[in-house]
C-alpha cells in the first residue's frame, strides 16, 4: 500500500491514508497538474462523480486504478465506504467529472464524512471554470459570488436572480445551452445595464469569450442556427461601458 507524504514523495505508511480532493481538466486535458497526475498515480483508490468519464481521464494518462462511484446520489453511502478504505490505511483521490470537486459537484458529503472520522483531507487545486472566467473578466470585481446552477423552477430561479443583483456585487453562474435562453432573458429584465461575460465550452476546440449586456448576448444567441456547449456566466457589479 502506498500513500503520499507531504513533502510529494512516495511513502510506505499505514499512518499516512488521506483523502485527496483532485481538480481535474473541464475540457482539455493538458490543463491537469503535474501534481494531480502524481496523486492519481500513486494513490490506492479514485473516487469519482462518473466512473466512465473517470475511465477516460485515467487511460489519457496511462493510469490504472480501482475505481469507486461517488455522485450526488448515492454520496453518503459511498463516503462510508471511502472512510472503510481510509481505515484500512488506504489512500483515496476523489475527482469529479471535471474542474473542481465540491464547487456545483458532489464532495462536500465525502468531506465532511472523512474529517468527522478523523482522517486527513488534502486538496490538490487546479482549474475551475469559476476561476478561469474570473481571471479573464476584465471588470475589476473585488467581490464575486460563486452561485453555480440556478433552480429550473422560473419563479425560484428569477427570484435568487432578484436576490443576487440587489447586493450590486459580481456572481457567477452555470448554465446548460438548453436554459441559457430563458436565463439571459431574466437578466435583460431585471438588469439591462450590467455587464455580463460569458464564456462558453471553456479550453475546449470551440471555446469563446464575450462581453455584452444581457440583451446584447440574447441577440447574438437567438440568431445563432443552434445553441451549444457549456455557459459560465459571470455577471459583473459595474454597467456597460
Amino acid at each position: 500500500m502506498s500513500a503520499i507524504g507531504k513533502a510529494g514523495r512516495s511513502v510506505y505508511s499505514w499512518a499516512m491514508a488521506a483523502l485527496y480532493i483532485v481538480a481535474t481538466p473541464i475540457g482539455n486535458l493538458d490543463d491537469i497538474t503535474r501534481r494531480a497526475e502524481r496523486i492519481l498515480e500513486e494513490v490506492d483508490v479514485v473516487a469519482c462523480e462518473d466512473t466512465r468519464r473517470t475511465l477516460k481521464l485515467l487511460n489519457s494518462l496511462g493510469v490504472s486504478k480501482q475505481l469507486l462511484s461517488c455522485r450526488a446520489e448515492n454520496e453518503a453511502a459511498a463516503a462510508q465506504r471511502i472512510v472503510g478504505l481510509l481505515a484500512d490505511g488506504k489512500s483515496v483521490a476523489y475527482v469529479s467529472d471535471a474542474g473542481t470537486p465540491s464547487l456545483s459537484d458532489p464532495g462536500s458529503t465525502l468531506v465532511r464524512t472523512a474529517r468527522a472520522a478523523g482522517f486527513e483531507i488534502i486538496p490538490v487545486p487546479g482549474v475551475s471554470a469559476f476561476a478561469a472566467v474570473v481571471s479573464v473578466a476584465g471588470q475589476g470585481d473585488k467581490t464575486v459570488t460563486f452561485e453555480g446552477f440556478l433552480s429550473i423552477k422560473p419563479g425560484k430561479r428569477r427570484k435568487r436572480l432578484q436576490e443576487l443583483l440587489s447586493r450590486g456585487e459580481a456572481f457567477v453562474l452555470y448554465e446548460s445551452p438548453y436554459r441559457i435562453v430563458k436565463l439571459l432573458t431574466d437578466l435583460t429584465d431585471l438588469s439591462p445595464e450590467r455587464a455580463i461575460v460569458i464564456g462558453r465550452e471553456m479550453t475546449k476546440v470551440h471555446e469563446e469569450y464575450r462581453v455584452d449586456s444581457a440583451a446584447g448576448h440574447l441577440e447574438e444567441l437567438r440568431a445563432r442556427t443552434k445553441i451549444l456547449g457549456e455557459f459560465t456566466v459571470l455577471v459583473s457589479g459595474s454597467k456597460m461601458t
